[in-house]
């Protein structure tokens, strides 16, 4: 029966992604380790960046703790969620995929402030970051070769997470001169990041030891 097929074939597809996005494993456990490709700020501007994410704190009275400089970052592709596994192997296999990424070193520039529905109070742009658009479906197609339609992307960068809305303002851009892209491993609900592998925009793959 074909149509019977079809239906649990969508089915076990559906339960697939619910637990993606749940952050479970298949036998139920919480995702523990996530390996995601970023662009991180320079020092200099993140410093920047969380001086003036204070501000807009203060200003709009929300109470969530701000981010680490060292933790700010935009989010390409989350590669990868696992529970209690080793991902030493997955992380050599997604750097090496990456290794092969053409693409320039670019500019990238913030020039709104936002809330996401899931809370998150971001800095945000539209034609300022072009450039992590483009980064975005490049690397996804090293990543992930198959054919499929335009893979749904928002270019932002978490400041804090706040159970108050903050409208869309407009603010004085800022940003920075994206050199490389990083594989990080996070231990998740640990606020740790680990960065395992650099990929320099326009140059060889460089891991870390």
């Amino acid at each position: 029966m074909p149509g019977l097929a079809d239906h649990s074939v969508s089915r076990v597809a559906a339960q697939r992604l619910r637990r993606r996005h749940a952050g479970l494993r298949p036998a139920g456990r919480p995702a523990t380790d996530r390996l995601f490709f970023a662009i991180l700020p320079d020092e200099k501007t993140a410093a920047a960046i969380a001086e003036r994410a204070e501000r807009w704190r203060r200003e709009h009275g929300l109470t969530g703790r701000l981010l680490r400089p060292e933790h700010f970052h935009v989010t390409l592709h989350v590669a990868e969620e696992r529970a209690d596994v080793s991902l030493s192997g997955r992380i050599g296999l997604l750097a090496e995929r990456a290794s092969t990424l053409a693409m320039p070193a670019f500019r990238i520039d913030f020039d709104r402030v936002l809330s996401f529905r899931n809370g998150a109070f971001v800095l945000s742009g539209d034609e300022t970051t072009i450039g992590l658009q483009v980064l975005h479906q490049r690397l996804g197609d090293l990543l992930d070769p198959t054919p499929r339609s335009a893979r749904r992307f928002t270019p932002h960068l978490t400041l804090l997470r706040d159970g108050k809305h903050v409208a869309e303002q407009d603010i004085e851009p800022i940003g920075w001169t994206a050199r490389e892209v990083v594989l990080v491993h996070s231990l998740i609900g640990q606020t740790t990041h680990r960065h395992v592998a650099r990929i320099p925009l326009g140059c060889d793959l460089r891991s870390l030891g």
